[in-house]
């Protein structure tokens, strides 16, 4: 599921992370070939981002593991 991104901040290894307006956190990393987000390398970058949707891994397994199939 696709949420908002409302912020950033540094975890402890210093690697960004984007907070989503889910409440959840994703990691932004800049690691080419394959992770390329060089965008989250800049204060600018990353400012620019503010409001765009990301996919939220948290949210998405949450919906997956409410669904049901009815034989």
């Amino acid at each position: 599921m696709d949420r908002s991104i409302t912020g950033f901040h540094q975890d402890e290894a210093d690697d960004w992370v984007a907070e989503l307006a889910c409440g959840h956190q994703q990691h932004v990393r800049h690691d080419p070939p394959w992770q390329v987000r060089e965008w989250a390398t800049t204060r600018e970058g990353r400012s620019g981002r503010l409001g765009t949707l990301m996919r939220c891994g948290a949210c998405t397994a949450g919906a997956l593991s409410h669904t049901r199939s009815d034989p």
